[in-house]
């Protein structure tokens, strides 16, 4: 998904339907959906008991959070920015040894969930980890006395770990662009003269600055959604604040007023990708265009070319799962296949798949009553439902918990009042708050997905339908899905492998005694022992390669 790219939608046709009532309340639900969680926190974090609270968190918890949280959005925006503009412009304009694997396998990393990554990193890094080991062997030290080595537990470390994994959003979002540009653009550059590197920063990149901007939000929203990693790493985010503060402080109150300070961090990422992006717009011809001539390199340049882009892929994908694989074989981990793995598995699986099943339906009731109608507050509605993505799970968790636990209770007070029995928590107790929580988080991506899906379908496809007679349900079925459907199927998959890596809503929202596989894997890393939870992190990342592998090649194609 993109957030600030297209935000105009397919071209209405004078000759749309009217959208049907379900169509119309699919639009509406996301919407609401969307809403109720910050409604939730705003009404929370303003009521009586919480005015108390304030004064203690803005003097003692706040500073130290805010303060590490901006840094880690800053260093984490300007390494992901380096790598993955870097990157995506070698591998559009250049040819050097490997260019051709290495251009998809820059999006492997996206298939690591962050905090998989800074234990992996932890543990690696560590006394015990290979690389002191190897040093140790080969130099005859015996202690850290007599020698120094980085520590990745701090916010320099969380920077570096969390930009080898976040970095292939900014490069999904410029590669598209640099491979889209008119090739008579950077043909006529290079036919005045302009060298290389003037070509880059006169041409390429302000181009790229709108993807650039796309791509960094959404990069920046990662990280501070991330509690897994920050808490490890130790790093003091908002994400973490609120944690702490809900559950080890028992105070609600005082973790939703730390929830609304966050929003209104999302609010001002959102504004700086605004004014980032600016007023640009971009158009291609009507004809396919022609690829931009790759200039070949060789010698030393060949070499620098393939080293930098095999970096990122080596430290940000390949020795990871090297690592979690050689754990996973070394210490025997394949006998914790047992019965509590299965659950921890087949659990992921249906909060997942059920998810993702929900999501993509509502998302193609949203996108077609968007196409469909006539009406101008349909483009608002399905932008609003979108803005869920914006929302870190830890924020969503807390702002769904006070009106799901009020209808909860609600319910079973007139159960025992009416029917004399206990139905005890409906939702949080069934798993049901969790799958709700997701679907707000990953509607976007649903409702971006099948809307990229549909705007390749001219309107004018709809015109000729509507002229025949055809009913729009019969257009839905016959003409718009077949084409649609590959979108679709992305969106699905996509949205499947980010419920299954979402950490902080499944560890706040999950009914008790039910784990999943990034609770398991954090409940070992918790207890300071993640290499027992190898296998539960070689599970989750095995499922996130396949859908990245297939978003690098999508990408390939578009551009």
């Amino acid at each position: 998904m993109s957030i600030g790219i297209s935000l105009s939608g397919p071209r209405r046709s004078p000759l749309a339907w009217r959208p049907s009532t379900f169509l119309v309340f699919a639009a509406l639900l996301g919407a609401g959906l969307a809403l109720l969680p910050v409604l939730a926190l705003a009404y929370t974090a303003l009521s009586p008991q919480a005015a108390s609270i304030w004064p203690h968190l803005a003097a003692n918890v706040l500073p130290a959070a805010l303060a590490d949280t901006s840094r880690l959005l800053l260093g984490v925006g300007v390494l992901c920015a380096l790598i993955g503009v870097g990157t995506a412009w070698l591998v559009t304009q250049y040819e050097f040894p490997g260019r051709r694997p290495l251009e998809w396998l820059l999006v492997l990393p996206l298939a690591l969930p962050t905090y998989i990554t800074a234990y992996v990193y932890v543990e690696m890094l560590g006394f015990q980890g290979p690389f002191q080991s190897a040093l140790r062997a080969l130099t005859g030290w015996r202690s850290l006395r007599d020698y120094w080595f980085p520590d990745p537990r701090n916010l320099p470390g969380a920077i570096v770990i969390m930009a080898l994994v976040l970095y292939p959003y900014v490069y999904l979002s410029v590669r598209a662009l640099f491979g889209l540009q008119a090739a008579a653009i950077v043909e006529s550059a290079r036919t005045l003269g302009a060298a290389p590197g003037r070509l880059f920063w006169r041409v390429g990149l302000p181009m790229a600055r709108p993807a650039l901007a796309a791509g960094l939000t959404l990069a920046l929203l990662e990280t501070l959604n991330d509690i897994g990693a920050s808490e490890y790493l130790g790093v003091r985010s908002l994400t973490l604040s609120i944690y702490t503060t809900w559950i080890n402080r028992n105070s609600l109150a005082g973790a939703a007023q730390i929830a609304c300070v966050m929003l209104l961090l999302v609010v001002l990422l959102m504004v700086a990708e605004a004014h980032l992006r600016g007023q640009r717009r971009f158009a291609l011809p009507v004809r396919q265009p022609r690829a931009v001539g790759r200039r070949p390199l060789a010698g030393w340049r060949a070499a620098a070319a393939t080293a930098a882009c095999a970096l990122p892929v080596l430290f940000g994908a390949v020795l990871p799962i090297a690592f979690l694989g050689s754990e996973v074989l070394q210490r025997g981990l394949w006998q914790q296949f047992d019965a509590a793995m299965l659950r921890s598995l087949a659990n992921a699986l249906a909060f997942s798949g059920l998810a993702a099943g929900l999501v993509v339906l509502l998302g193609v009731g949203i996108a077609a009553a968007r196409r469909q109608g006539r009406e101008p507050w349909l483009p608002a509605l399905s932008r609003v439902a979108g803005l869920g993505y914006a929302v870190p799970g830890t924020v969503l968790a807390l702002g769904l918990l006070v009106p799901l636990a009020a209808f909860d209770n609600l319910v079973a007070d007139a159960a025992r009042r009416w029917l004399g029995v206990n139905l005890g928590l409906l939702l949080i107790g069934s798993g049901a708050a969790l799958v709700l929580a997701y679907l707000v988080r990953f509607l976007a991506i649903a409702v971006s997905g099948v809307e990229s899906g549909l705007s390749r379908i001219s309107p004018r496809i709809d015109d000729a339908a509507r002229t025949l007679g055809a009913s729009a349900p019969q257009v839905m079925r016959q003409m718009h899905w077949p084409l649609a459907r590959p979108a679709v199927a992305a969106a699905a998959l996509l949205v499947f492998v980010d419920c299954l890596k979402e950490l902080p809503a499944t560890l706040l929202l999950r009914p008790l005694n039910v784990e999943t596989l990034a609770t398991t894997v954090y409940g070992h890393a918790s207890r300071g022992a993640f290499e027992d939870g190898a296998l539960a992190g070689l599970l989750i990342v095995l499922a996130g390669l396949y859908p990245a592998y297939r978003l690098a090649r999508a990408g390939g194609r578009a551009g």
